[in-house]
């Protein structure tokens, strides 16, 4: 690897674990969900102490999965100093603050959101978060818009309020990352200038994207009762009107109302234009062998989106949802089954997280000197040996 090995040891996947725990390299995840990224940044190493979100309902999803670090907490009341007093650190040693305040208001959706949408302001109180915990490092998640015109002005922001910290932008696609889902999403970094060290974007972790075959096709049907399959939580089908699955039935792999016979489409389709294409995820159903589009909270309807299963006659149901999402089967929902979905649409994909969440932890052993900085290898996460490191 073009390094030598003189006064050197040698640093296994296997240390990994007991070498961050041992170095105690801590977490604290705000506007948290489900805790999509909390399990992620877990999985890369983290030990994370504290989680707070508004919605109850997330918070008990959270709570039964990770542990009662789980808070319900108002973000425009909450303090750094509340944080830091729960935990037992000091203003500066908490290793990394993460959080995606809510997107909604930078949705595409959504026109003119990002102008008046009172939810945009919890960005300021993340920023104040982070002035008042100064952690080594942050994590700023949100929709891929945020990073084009609609968000320029709140990370124009970010530059000068948070000035003490070298910024990483980038936008991630989490195909790239070990997803069936082309999910885009904007990442900011932030590296406390005093660390002397860089984040590197992530390597993508897959060298080939997965279909939606691969992650669903050995799920069994769920039950036609709309009961919760006994072996897999959330593994519910929606109910459907007998009209829509009638509709749906013509519709061949890719394809979209456009398929459904004209005396069967939604009034709003029969004068349509069908080589225009509108509205094309509209009764769409997914390639067996391709990927889905962004999930969201309406996954369990034809029309909000091309969330069709691609061999049955039914929209995703939840715990496919959550598969294509990254989230393992043990990994259970709680709530109504709209607290479920939008809790599962919202998420942060725990694969994604992992990859950003093991780049910061590199940065952390660097920084702490346990790595070269000036040579460390891609593959120090890989399964064979790795690393020679001083």
């Amino acid at each position: 690897m073009g390094m030598s090995n003189k006064g050197s040891k040698l640093i296994t996947k296997d240390f990994i674990k007991p070498l961050t725990k041992e170095r105690q390299y801590s977490a604290v995840e705000s506007f948290s969900g489900p805790g999509g990224m909390s399990l992620g940044l877990e999985k890369a190493g983290f030990d994370v102490l504290y989680a707070f979100d508004y919605d109850e309902k997330a918070v008990a999803t959270y709570c039964h999965n990770l542990g009662n670090k789980g808070h319900v907490a108002d973000a425009f009341k909450l303090t750094g100093a509340e944080i830091l007093e729960t935990i037992g650190l000091k203003m500066g040693e908490l290793s990394l603050f993460s959080g995606g305040p809510p997107c909604q208001g930078f949705s595409k959706q959504k026109r003119g959101a990002h102008l008046g949408d009172h939810r945009n302001a919890l960005i300021y109180e993340y920023m104040r978060l982070v002035k008042e915990i100064q952690p080594r490092f942050f994590i700023f998640e949100n929709v891929a818009i945020f990073g084009q015109k609609r968000g320029k002005k709140y990370v124009e922001e970010m530059k000068q309020i948070l000035s003490d910290y070298k910024l990483f932008p980038h936008f991630y696609n989490c195909a790239n990352y070990g997803l069936a889902q082309t999910r885009e999403r904007f990442i900011m970094v932030g590296c406390r200038s005093d660390q002397g060290v860089s984040f590197r974007i992530p390597n993508h972790t897959v060298k080939k994207w997965l279909t939606i075959g691969k992650v669903l096709s050995d799920l069994p049907e769920p039950p036609v009762d709309y009961t919760d399959h006994p072996d897999f939580p959330n593994h519910q089908r929606a109910r459907v009107t007998e009209i829509n699955i009638k509709r749906f039935s013509y519709v061949p792999e890719g394809g979209g109302w456009q398929h459904i016979p004209d005396e069967l489409r939604l009034p709003c389709h029969r004068k349509a234009d069908t080589s225009s294409g509108g509205w094309p995820d509209v009764y769409g159903r997914l390639e067996f062998n391709g990927q889905c589009p962004t999930i969201t909270g309406g996954f369990d309807s034809f029309t909000r989106g091309r969330y069709g299963h691609p061999r049955q006659n039914r929209p995703l149901t939840p715990r496919e949802a959550a598969r294509i999402q990254g989230f393992p089967d043990n990994f259970v929902f709680m709530g109504s089954r709209g607290d479920i979905r939008s809790q599962i649409g919202n998420a942060v994909p725990p694969p994604l997280a992992e990859a950003v969440g093991k780049e910061i932890i590199k940065c952390l052993l660097q920084a702490d000197g346990v790595l070269d900085k000036d040579n460390l290898s891609d593959v120090y996460f890989k399964e064979q040996l790795v690393l020679f490191v001083p």
